[in-house]
């Protein structure tokens, strides 16, 4: 692991004055690795169904299997595998197969996962207040 910087507590969020000051703060090598840290995951969240696979898991209780996922959403089987496989590759899921019959594949978010989870109750908690359906 790098050795970065000590950061202030950033789980309660920053207002965006503080958000602007601390990015000012970097120094351009580390400004940079954040930018494409942050592209890379962008990338990754734009793609077809992912924001709305990593939400069954943000909002689950217990590992996923691929069909609790094909039945919560709409996403074609194809589609579904090659998310699951996207995140896993991506370290935000882990994968684990037990050797029974018939196979059983389960889903579980890593703590990189997790940490993006609050992600999700601020995107709901916005539509609460923001309908786009009466834009």
């Amino acid at each position: 692991m790098t050795d970065r910087p000590d950061y202030p507590d950033l789980s309660a969020g920053l207002s965006r004055e503080e958000a602007m000051a601390l990015r000012e703060s970097f120094d351009e090598d580390e400004h940079e690795r954040i930018k494409d840290t942050v592209a890379g995951l962008l990338d990754l969240l734009g793609k077809a169904h992912t924001m709305a696979v990593l939400s069954e898991f943000a909002f689950a209780q217990e590992p996923l299997r691929f069909s609790d996922i094909e039945d919560r959403i709409e996403i074609a089987p194809n589609t579904l595998s090659a998310r699951l496989s996207d995140l896993t590759e991506a370290g935000l899921l882990d994968r684990t197969a037990y050797d029974e019959i018939p196979p059983r594949v389960e889903y579980t978010p890593t703590e990189r996962a997790e940490a993006l989870f609050p992600v999700f109750g601020h995107l709901h908690h916005w539509a609460i207040e923001y309908d786009l359906t009466t834009a």
